[in-house]
C-alpha cells in the first residue's frame, strides 16, 4: 500500500477512476470545481471522457445517456447546481438508470434536498456523508457499487474540508462482491429483434412481452425504494452505553463533534456521539436504540435544522430533542462559518446540558 499526499477532490476523482467510472460531465462551481478539474486531468489517461457542460442540466443529462449505454458515470456540484438537475435524477430513479452525483456542498444545508429530492414520483437517493477523505475514497467506490446493485442514482455528499484537505491516502480498488448483469444497456444489439430495448419512464413495463405497465413498474420502483431502506442504513457511534447526553452529527461536522466528545468524557461527562452515515436512508432503528437511556439528544448540523427531522422521528423520546447547531456560512460564502469550531461545539453542548444560556 502506497500512501500519497493528496488533495481531497483530487482523491476522490482518482477513487471515483479505481471503481470503473469512465464518463464524467459537470459545470464549474466552486468547491465542485476541484473535483471537475482532477477528472478532466485524470480521465483520458485511464480511457474515459471528461465533458465540461454548458450547465447542470446538460451534465447530468450527459450522464443519464451515458449510463443508460452501460458506463459507470458521474456528474455533479455543489447545492445550487444540483438542485437544477432533479427532474434528471428522479427520471433515473424511475427509469432505473444508475449514476453518482457528487455534491461537493459549501455548507450543510443540501440535507433536505439529498434525503427528500426534489423531482417527481416514489424514489430516493441513496445519500453517503463521509467525515474525511480516508472515508471519501472508500464511499465514492461504494456508491458506484450501489448504483449498479440496486440500479439508482445515488448521492456522495461532501463538502468544502473534504475537497480541499490534504492528506495522506491510498487509492485501490475495492471489491464489495458481485453485480447482476446490465442486461438492460441500450447497446443497438436488440435493433430490429423485436426485443429492443428503451429508458424513458413513461414507456416503462411495456417494452417486455407481457410487461407489468407504468402502473406495475412504478409499484416495483416503491418496493424496491422500501427494501433498499431496510437493508442500507448505515452508522457510526461510540460512548453510547453509560450516556445521559447523545450528540448527533453528520459529515466533516460529525468528526469536531467526535472529538469534543472525547474531551468532555475526559472531564468526567457521560456523554456519547452518534453519526448517520447514509443520510438516506436514515439509520432510524439505530438512533432509537442508542437514545433509550438518555436524557438529552443533541443535534448538531450547520443549518437551521434539518437533519433535526429525521432525528425527532426516530429518537426514544423526542421531548428530549435539543439543537445545537445553525446556519453558519464564511463571509465568502463558499465555507463554513464560526460553529465550525471545537472550542464553540463544546460551549454549546456544555450549555445544553447545564441548561445555561447558548454562546
Amino acid at each position: 500500500m502506497t500512501l500519497e499526499l493528496l488533495e481531497g477532490s483530487t482523491a476522490i476523482a482518482r477513487s471515483a477512476i479505481a471503481a470503473g467510472c469512465r464518463f464524467f460531465a459537470g459545470y464549474p462551481m466552486s468547491p465542485f470545481t476541484g473535483l471537475l478539474e482532477n477528472m478532466s486531468q485524470q480521465m483520458p489517461a485511464a480511457g474515459g471522457v471528461c465533458l465540461n457542460a454548458e450547465s447542470e442540466i446538460e451534465g447530468v443529462n450527459m450522464t443519464l445517456g451515458a449510463a443508460a449505454a452501460g458506463a459507470r458515470a458521474a456528474t455533479g456540484s455543489c447545492g445550487q447546481g444540483i438542485a437544477l438537475m432533479q427532474e434528471a435524477i428522479a427520471e433515473a430513479a424511475l427509469n432505473e438508470t444508475p449514476f453518482v452525483v457528487f455534491n461537493m456542498a459549501r455548507n450543510q444545508q443540501d440535507y433536505f434536498q439529498s434525503t427528500r429530492g426534489g423531482g417527481w414520483g416514489d424514489y430516493r437517493t441513496i445519500t453517503l456523508a463521509p467525515k474525511d477523505v480516508h472515508e471519501a475514497v472508500e464511499h465514492t467506490q461504494l456508491l458506484f457499487h450501489l448504483a449498479d446493485r440496486y440500479r439508482a442514482p445515488v448521492i456522495f455528499y461532501g463538502d468544502p474540508l473534504l475537497a480541499q484537505t490534504r492528506v495522506g491516502v491510498s487509492i485501490e480498488a475495492l471489491d464489495f462482491g458481485p453485480l447482476p448483469p446490465k442486461d438492460w444497456v441500450l447497446d443497438g444489439t436488440g435493433g430490429g429483434t423485436g426485443r429492443s430495448r428503451q429508458i424513458w419512464t413513461w414507456a416503462m413495463g411495456k417494452a417486455t412481452d407481457p410487461g407489468p405497465g407504468p402502473d406495475g413498474h412504478w409499484r416495483a420502483i416503491a418496493d424496491k425504494f422500501d427494501a433498499i431502506d431496510k437493508v442500507e442504513s448505515r452508522f457510526e457511534q461510540a460512548h453510547v452505553d453509560d450516556a445521559e447526553t447523545l450528540v448527533v452529527a453528520f459529515g466533516s461536522a460529525a468528526k469536531f463533534v467526535e472529538y469534543v466528545v472525547d474531551e468532555l468524557r475526559a472531564d468526567g461527562h457521560r456523554i456519547g456521539w452518534f453519526r448517520p452515515v447514509t443520510l438516506w436512508p436514515f439509520p432510524g432503528e439505530a438512533l432509537a436504540a442508542a437514545t433509550a437511556g438518555v436524557r438529552r439528544v443533541l443535534v448538531f448540523e450547520l443549518n437551521a435544522g434539518q437533519m433535526l427531522d429525521d432525528v425527532r422521528i426516530h429518537a426514544a423520546d423526542r421531548s428530549a430533542v435539543r439543537f445545537i447547531g445553525g446556519v453558519s456560512i464564511a463571509e465568502s460564502g463558499l465555507a463554513y462559518g464560526e460553529l465550525m469550531d471545537a472550542p464553540v461545539i463544546r460551549d454549546r453542548i456544555l450549555a445544553a446540558i447545564t441548561g445555561g444560556a447558548r454562546p
